[in-house]
């Protein structure tokens, strides 16, 4: 029997600064809400988008990934363009393409990247307001390294994480009752008055990275 409908993968960039969050919320502007009326609208089936993690409130994205059911008959060589015209300028799917029915943007993903940047000067820049935190005071990445070595390998990360209802899924890509997480990156970096924290981990909890740094 043909099946009717084929599991797709998307890969996503978006500007998170006007968006309440990645998450479906019919109340509030997501980026999950524009992306499913722009697919609904172009397959004229309903859809339900899964990502490989929840992005909160102003949080951006360069390659987010989202695993989708779609209508077989979609014609996913031209799906990324017609998704960046309903959808742009602040969302960009960079990537549109088949893939196998066990594929799961949560459960198959084996790492996640995060970076935190912070612009360390006496005064703020307009220009990097809604991607940079402004410190400022003087920061000292060498302690700050430090201490995020101590985080690497796998750790209980319970002391940073806000404990997930049993069906919340925002305990991405673990069991819900596990705070256990695999750091396999934790580095501070300083290139003149920007300071940079990239983590990488199997998987994180809900403000786990925000509570880091």
């Amino acid at each position: 029997m043909t099946r009717t409908v084929r599991n797709a993968r998307l890969v996503v960039a978006y500007d998170g600064s006007t968006f309440h969050g990645f998450a479906l919320n019919r109340d509030v502007p997501t980026v999950a809400g524009v992306l499913t009326e722009a697919l609904e609208k172009i397959t004229q089936s309903q859809v339900r988008l899964v990502p490989a993690g929840r992005t909160d409130t102003g949080v951006h994205a360069r390659g987010q990934v989202v695993s989708v059911e779609l209508p077989s008959r979609t014609k996913i060589e031209s799906l990324a363009k017609k998704l960046n015209a309903l959808c742009g300028p602040q969302i960009a799917v960079r990537e549109a393409a088949w893939v196998p029915e066990s594929f799961h943007a949560r459960f198959s993903a084996i790492w996640r990247h995060y970076r935190y940047t912070v612009l360390n000067s006496a005064s703020p820049d307009p220009f990097l307001a809604s991607t940079a935190w402004h410190v400022h005071a003087p920061i000292d990445v060498r302690p700050m390294q430090l201490a995020s070595d101590a985080i690497m390998g796998e750790r209980d990360f319970s002391a940073f994480c806000r404990k997930p209802d049993a069906d919340d899924e925002r305990a991405e890509g673990a069991t819900p009752a596990s705070m256990k997480r695999y750091v396999m990156q934790a580095s501070w970096k300083r290139d003149g008055d920007l300071v940079t924290f990239e983590v990488r981990a199997n998987a994180f909890c809900h403000q786990m990275v925000r509570s880091l740094v």
